[in-house]
């Protein structure tokens, strides 16, 4: 009997026990979980901030980077203004073998030809800006107007130009900076202004004229022609009557050693200086012959009146007495004062 009640003790121990064991197994289970819970529960937040910096990448990318074609017409446009037609040209006709049904190509090119009297030239651009239709835009209209108000075909009488004859000398450049056509080019005009105290104006151009490569020259027959301009009473443009002097800044000026050949001419007014008469005014310009040595021209006093301030220039480049290159500054003075494509020797 009393065995018997010690065994029952002993079996409600038992089940005592294991029911304790086991409830603490099952406490440290889910705290476990918990735990283990509380380190993974951040991960949605790291997932979510993912796309997030994905977007910003493709905005990034999406940045729009301005075509070829966008660039040359820009370089086309910025070289027009400063007077150097001829790269300008040669920039919009790369452009428009990029994309010939470009409207605003077509439209620069018409103008660059008009600005430089070529109008053979002109109206073909605007023949072909015509032909694309409304679908073209403003330019197309720009165009109707242009052809039926009737664009001179050839230049005016005294101008000296002929189109077909120019168009030579102001078509494609090549790499090497030359007018496609042409034996010589002008590879940069770069103006320096110096202050002077006794001086209105002081200034130099520095002139780049390249042979073409390869081409057999007989350099006396090159001729540069530089022509300097004045605002007279700031309203009137007339040739200058400052003084005037050239001087080649290479040695032997005969494209043997050196290619491009360098020359500087300069256009001084000093503060005492008078107006000089509409007849001497055309010795201002620089006329320069190779295998002359630099010298300086002086117009005559008169008593003509005006306040005279300078303007830009031009430069002509002639081989054999025909036309080479063109450029000016402002590009406006090749409409004022057309260049003529031969050019008779002194």
């Amino acid at each position: 009997m009393g065995f018997g009640l010690i065994l029952i003790l002993a079996v409600v121990e038992i089940f005592a026990a294991s029911f304790y064991y086991i409830g603490r197994a099952r406490a440290a289970r889910t705290s476990a979980q918990s735990a283990a819970a509380a380190v993974v529960a951040p991960l949605p937040a790291s997932t979510t901030s993912a796309p997030a910096r994905t977007e910003v990448s493709h905005a990034q990318m999406a940045t729009p980077v301005p075509s070829v074609v966008d660039r040359l017409l820009k370089e086309a446009m910025e070289l027009r203004d400063r007077g150097d037609m001829t790269t300008a040209l040669a920039r919009l006709h790369e452009a428009s073998e990029r994309d010939p049904k470009n409207a605003n190509i077509l439209e620069e090119i018409a103008k660059t030809y008009e600005s430089m009297q070529l109008f053979e030239r002109s109206n073909e651009a605007w023949r072909k800006l015509h032909e694309m239709g409304p679908a073209a835009g403003p330019a197309y209209e720009l165009a109707d107007r242009r052809l039926k108000l009737g664009v001179p075909t050839s230049a005016p009488a005294g101008s000296g130009l002929a189109s077909a004859s120019l168009e030579a000398g102001v078509s494609h450049n090549d790499a090497d900076g030359v007018q496609e056509g042409s034996i010589f080019g002008i590879t940069e005009v770069k103006t320096t202004e110096t202050p002077d105290p006794d001086a209105e104006t002081n200034l130099m151009l520095q002139i780049g004229i390249k042979k073409q490569a390869n081409a057999t020259i007989d350099h006396t027959k090159v001729k540069i022609q530089v022509f300097f301009y004045d605002t007279v009473d700031d309203k009137d443009i007339k040739l200058t009557d400052a003084d005037v002097n050239y001087e080649w800044l290479t040695s032997k000026h005969d494209w043997t050693d050196t290619n491009p050949e360098m020359l500087s001419v300069t256009y001084l007014r000093p503060k005492s200086k008078a107006i000089s008469s509409e007849a001497v005014l055309s010795a201002a310009a620089a006329a320069i012959k190779l295998g002359q040595k630099g010298r300086a021209v002086k117009s005559s006093a008169s008593a003509e009146g005006g306040e005279r301030r300078y303007l830009g220039y031009r430069v002509l480049v002639y081989y054999n007495d025909q036309l080479q290159a063109v450029q000016a500054e402002p590009a406006r003075l090749l409409k004022m004062f057309p260049p003529s494509v031969t050019s008779s020797s002194p």
